[in-house]
C-alpha cells in the first residue's frame, strides 16, 4: 500500500474510531462522576460550616448575658430597651460586655415581635447569635476520668431540655447527650428555660443514641437507665468511675431497643400514689444526689 501506515498501539490501530469513541465515553464518564462527587463533597462541607455559622435569636436576660460573657459564642447584635442596657452596665462594671457589639434600642412592644407565638418573656433582652462549635464525644473523653453524662432518649420538649441543661450546669455534669434531630438548637424557649446554662454545658449531638451508648460502654462507662418500674433505687448505687444517666421521654420512657444498652435499671423512690415525676424534676434530683 502507498502512503504512511497508521500508528498502532499493540495490534489495534490508534485511529480505530469505534474503539476510541468507547475510550472517550468511558474516561469522560469517569471524570464527570469524579467532578460530581467532588462538588457534592465541597457543597456538604460548606453547608456544615454555614450551619455552624448560621445566626438565630435568643431572648431573656440570663440567656443573653451569658452569651455575651462566653468567648466561644459569637454575638452579632443585641436588641435592648434603655433600661436593660443600664442594667448590663450596672451589674457588670468590671467588664464591658457590649464592646464591639451592635446595639439596637427597642421598646417592649417592638421586642415582643422576636418572641413570636412562643409567648416568652424577653425581659428587654434579645440577641442574634451564632451556633457554638460541635463537640466530638470521642475526642472529649480522651484522657479524662470519672465522667458523668446525662443521655436523653426521645426527649423533644424544648422546655424540658432547657431545664435539664440548667440542672446539668448547676450540679457540674460533664455533658448531655441528645439525638441530633431531636435537639431544638435554635429554640428560644429552650434557651430561656436553660437560663444562660447553654453556655456552660457540653452538649453532644449524636446521630444515634444506641451507637453512642455502645461506644461509651466499650470505653468503661456504666449506663444506668431510669425506669419507674425498676426495683432498684438509684440511691443504692455506688456512684464511682464513668457513668451515663439515661432518661426516656415522658409517657413512654426508655425505648425497648435502647434499654438493652443499659447495664442497670434504677428508679427514684416517690410516693406510691404518684405515678411519676416530670423528667426535668427527676433529672435535677439525680444530678444533685450524684
Amino acid at each position: 500500500r502507498f502512503g504512511t501506515p497508521p500508528f498502532r498501539r499493540g495490534s489495534v490501530p490508534l485511529f480505530n474510531k469505534a474503539l476510541n469513541n468507547k475510550r472517550f465515553i468511558y474516561f469522560y464518564c469517569i471524570n464527570a462522576i469524579r467532578e460530581i462527587v467532588r462538588k457534592q463533597l465541597k457543597k456538604r462541607i460548606k453547608t456544615i460550616k454555614l450551619m455552624n455559622k448560621r445566626s438565630f435569636f435568643i431572648v431573656g436576660k440570663h440567656a443573653v448575658l451569658e452569651a455575651l460573657k462566653n468567648p466561644s459564642r459569637k454575638v452579632l447584635r443585641v436588641f435592648l430597651t434603655e433600661e436593660s442596657k443600664k442594667n448590663i452596665h450596672r451589674e457588670n462594671q468590671k467588664q464591658n460586655l457590649l464592646k464591639d457589639i451592635k446595639i439596637h434600642f427597642k421598646n417592649k412592644k417592638e421586642l415582643d415581635k422576636y418572641t413570636g407565638y412562643e409567648d416568652i418573656q424577653h425581659q428587654g433582652y434579645v440577641a442574634e447569635v451564632e451556633h457554638l462549635d460541635n463537640l466530638i464525644l470521642k475526642e472529649f473523653i480522651k484522657d479524662r476520668k470519672d465522667l458523668t453524662f446525662a443521655c436523653l432518649d426521645e426527649v423533644t420538649d424544648p422546655r424540658n431540655i432547657g431545664s435539664i441543661i440548667r440542672s446539668a450546669a448547676s450540679f457540674n455534669l460533664d455533658g448531655v447527650l441528645i439525638k441530633e434531630r431531636h435537639f431544638p438548637e435554635e429554640s428560644k424557649l429552650m434557651y430561656k428555660s436553660a437560663s444562660g446554662s447553654m453556655e456552660h454545658v457540653n452538649i453532644f449531638k449524636v446521630s444515634n443514641i444506641n451507637t453512642s451508648l455502645k461506644f461509651l460502654r466499650e470505653k468503661n462507662f456504666w449506663v444506668y437507665g431510669f425506669d419507674v418500674k425498676s426495683k432498684k433505687k438509684f440511691t443504692e448505687v455506688e456512684w464511682k468511675g464513668n457513668n451515663v444517666l439515661l432518661f426516656g421521654s415522658e409517657g413512654f420512657g426508655i425505648k425497648k431497643h435502647t434499654e438493652k444498652y443499659a447495664d442497670y435499671l434504677v428508679k427514684i423512690e416517690i410516693n406510691e400514689k404518684i405515678e411519676s415525676l416530670n423528667i426535668s424534676n427527676s433529672a435535677a434530683i439525680v444530678f444533685h444526689y450524684i
